[in-house]
């Protein structure tokens, strides 16, 4: 299991962003959930989470960590996820787990993004992991109509319903080389809540798991 070796040397090389008295901000998914268990040995130490996804504040709760709403924070000092993708430039696909709106709340919200991944989603020029789209349910097929024009191949993602109540469709056949273009266009197309290009607030660290 390299892969899962590699995020969990991801998830623990993270812990060194984490100060005491901290708030922190935590994504989603399974590399994600690597960075939980670290955090939970030094629960005492810090304030309190931020979470990204029901899952996720499950397994902070499960570990004794008090998660606490954005709203009552103000700016938060770091935010720690994971990611399906990662250019060379550190722009990023998110949204494989769903989630990709709040994770994309708490990333805009934090002075610090701290992305840990494992060597297999690193590449040159993202869009080979389908690109998802979390859309109002009534815009679906409209949305998907705008997303073919743009030269995708949008699929919706059956039976899945994000902890905002919308529906993803997953854009297959993309080539990104202007990530941050992109992004902005598809969060033009009416009834898009957002994309999960990360690439106007991209990562500021992007930490491998290779390695030191």
């Amino acid at each position: 299991m390299a892969n899962e070796e590699g995020k969990r040397r991801a998830a623990r090389a993270a812990m060194r962003f984490v100060e005491p008295g901290m708030t922190v901000g935590v994504g989603t998914g399974s590399t994600v959930a690597h960075f939980i268990d670290a955090l939970a040995e030094v629960s005492n130490d810090i304030e309190a989470a931020v979470s990204s996804s029901e899952q996720s504040t499950r397994l902070l709760q499960e570990r004794g960590i008090r998660v606490v709403d954005l709203n009552s924070t103000g700016e938060l000092a770091l935010y720690v996820d994971g990611a399906d993708e990662c250019d060379p430039q550190r722009c990023l696909i998110k949204g494989g787990g769903a989630a990709l709106t709040r994770e994309k709340i708490i990333a805009a919200a934090s002075r610090q993004f701290v992305c840990i991944i494992d060597p297999s989603k690193r590449v040159e020029v993202l869009g080979k992991f389908p690109l998802p789209v979390e859309v109002i349910p009534m815009a679906r097929s409209h949305v998907a109509r705008a997303l073919v024009l743009l030269g995708g191949q949008p699929v919706w993602r059956d039976g899945v319903v994000t902890d905002n109540g919308n529906w993803i469709l997953d854009v297959h056949n993309l080539r990104i080389t202007d990530p941050v273009g992109l992004e902005a266009e598809i969060n033009q197309i009416v009834g898009v809540v957002t994309v999960g290009l990360f690439a106007a607030r991209r990562a500021d660290v992007v930490l491998t798991g290779e390695g030191d």
